[in-house]
C-alpha cells in the first residue's frame, strides 16, 4: 500500500482541507494515510475527524496515526509538511515583543524581518531532522512543504536536506481571483503569468482576449486608493513600481523599508497597515479553537468539499498522468535569469507522471527582481547562519533585511539579535 505522511497532522483544520482533499480524490483511493505529531492530544483529534470523514465519504484511504516519526515516514510516497516550531507561546510572542523594545514593529513576521529570521533559525533544524529520516526511510519521497517561511526552508530541504521538495502557497492560485473581485472585474476568459519569489511574486501578465488588462486595473486600483480598504499595500506598490503583489498587503508591509516607519508614523493610517496582526489572529484561533475541535472532531456526519490546495491535485497528476499546472516554490535552476540562482523562486511548474517541472521565465523587468533581491539577500544569509552556526551571519541577515535596515542602526540590530537568541533558549541551536 502506497503511504501519504502528514507531518504537523495536529493542524487539524489545515488537515481536514489537505487530506479529506485525498479522500475525495479517486487516483488516491487505497493509500495509507499517516499522521503524526509531537503533540498526542492534537493527533487524536485529527486521527477522530479523519474517520469521520473516511466514513460520510466512503474514502477507501487507510488511516493510521504514529507515535514515532521515523515509521510514520517508512516507504512514504508523499510527505506533507505543516509543522510550526515553537507556536504562539513563547515563540510568536517573543519575536514580537523583543522588537518592539527597539520600536521595530511587524506585522506578521513570518517570512522575512526579524520575526521571520528566528522562525527560520529554529524550524530549520527540525526540517534537517525530518531529511536525515527521509533520506534513512523513503529516499524517492517527494515532500511537499506548507509551512513558513516558505522560500527558505524549501531551499534548505532541497540543497541541504537532500530531499525533492517543491513548496506550496495559497497567494499565486488567490492573486487574481481576490484581486479582480476587489475591483469589481469578472476573471472568466482571463489569463495570467505569475513569477518571483514565495510571497512576493508578481502578476507579470493578465489579459483577456489578447488585450492587456493592466491599465484597467490600475485605473480602479488608483480609484480605490482614495478609499480606505485592506489592500492598501499592494496597490501602491503596483501604482508606483508597476506590477501586483501575490501575497497580502499586511505581509508586503514589512518586506519593503516604505510603510513601518517611526519617522513616518501617519503612514500606518494613510495605508491601514495592520501593525500585530499576527498575534492577534493566533489569539482568536486559540480562543475559538473549543467550539471549532467540537464541530471537527466530534460531528461523525462530518462532511468535506474538495479544498483548492494544490496538494491532492499534485499528488493526482503524478498517479494518472493527466498534467495539472500549479505556482510551485523550487530551486533558481536558470528559471529566473535574473536572480541568483541559490534563491528558492515561485515559477509556474507542470505536474505529471514526472513529477514537478518548472518552467523558465527569462528575465523579471529591473525593478522587481531588484525588490526580490533585497528579500533573497536576508535569506542566504539566514540560511548561512543555520547551516554553519555562525552568529555573525544573523546579523548580517538581520542587517539586510529592508524594514530592520531602514528602522534601526547596526549596533541595534545586533543587541536585538543577541537578545532574540537568549529569548529563544532551547528552541535555537548554540551559534557560535
Amino acid at each position: 500500500m502506497s503511504k501519504i505522511t502528514f507531518i504537523g497532522a495536529g493542524s487539524t483544520v489545515f488537515a481536514k482541507n489537505i487530506l479529506g482533499d485525498v479522500m475525495h480524490t479517486p487516483a488516491l483511493q487505497g493509500f495509507e494515510i499517516a499522521l503524526y505529531d509531537i503533540d498526542a492530544d492534537r493527533l487524536r483529534d485529527s486521527e477522530t475527524m479523519l474517520q469521520n470523514i473516511k466514513l460520510t465519504s466512503g474514502s477507501a484511504c487507510e488511516i493510521k496515526a504514529y507515535s514515532d516519526r521515523k515509521e510514520a515516514l517508512r516507504g512514504a510516497k508523499y510527505i506533507v509538511n505543516a509543522i510550526q516550531v515553537g507556536g504562539y507561546d513563547p515563540c510568536t510572542i517573543t519575536d514580537f515583543e523583543i522588537p518592539k523594545k527597539y520600536g521595530l514593529r511587524q506585522t506578521i513576521a513570518d517570512t522575512v524581518g526579524i520575526g521571520g529570521i528566528f522562525r527560520n533559525l529554529r524550524t530549520i533544524p527540525v526540517m534537517l531532522d525530518f531529511a536525515k529520516d527521509i533520506n534513512e526511510v523513503c529516499p524517492d519521497a517527494l515532500f511537499l512543504n506548507y509551512t513558513n517561511p516558505m522560500a527558505v526552508l524549501t531551499n534548505v530541504m532541497n540543497t541541504h536536506g537532500g530531499v525533492n521538495t517543491v513548496g506550496l502557497c495559497h497567494s499565486v492560485q488567490v492573486c487574481v481571483p481576490h484581486l479582480f473581485k476587489h475591483l469589481g472585474m469578472e476573471t472568466e476568459g482571463v489569463k495570467w503569468h505569475i513569477a518571483g519569489i514565495n510571497h512576493m511574486a508578481w502578476l507579470l501578465e493578465v489579459s483577456k482576449n489578447g488585450v492587456d488588462l493592466y491599465p484597467e486595473i490600475k485605473r480602479r486600483a488608483a480609484e480605490k486608493q482614495k478609499e480606505k480598504h485592506d489592500d492598501m499595500v499592494r496597490f501602491e506598490m503596483m501604482l508606483k513600481f508597476g506590477y501586483y503583489i501575490t501575497e497580502s498587503s499586511e505581509h508586503n508591509a514589512e518586506y519593503h523599508p516604505y510603510f513601518i516607519k517611526r519617522n513616518y508614523p501617519e503612514l500606518i493610517e494613510r495605508f491601514n497597515i495592520p501593525l500585530d496582526e499576527y498575534p492577534r489572529r493566533c489569539v482568536n484561533q486559540i480562543q475559538n479553537w473549543a467550539d471549532m475541535r467540537d464541530k471537527l472532531v466530534n460531528d461523525k456526519g462530518l462532511e468535506h468539499c474538495r479544498s483548492h490546495e494544490y496538494a491532492s491535485y499534485i499528488l493526482e497528476a503524478i498517479e494518472t498522468d493527466v498534467p495539472f499546472r500549479i505556482g510551485g516554490n523550487v530551486m533558481n535552476t536558470g528559471l529566473i535569469t535574473n536572480l541568483p540562482k541559490e534563491a528558492c523562486v515561485e515559477v509556474p511548474c507542470l505536474v505529471d507522471r514526472n513529477g514537478v517541472t518548472p518552467t523558465y521565465v527569462g528575465d523579471l523587468p529591473p525593478q522587481l527582481a531588484a525588490l526580490n533581491r533585497t528579500n533573497i539577500n536576508t535569506q542566504l544569509l539566514t540560511i548561512e547562519a543555520a547551516v554553519t552556526g555562525k552568529r555573525d551571519h544573523i546579523y548580517h541577515a538581520a542587517m539586510l533585511d529592508p524594514h530592520t535596515s531602514a528602522e534601526l542602526s547596526m549596533d541595534d540590530i545586533v543587541s536585538l539579535c543577541d537578545e532574540l537568541i537568549e529569548a529563544h533558549g532551547s528552541w535555537l541551536p548554540k551559534y557560535k
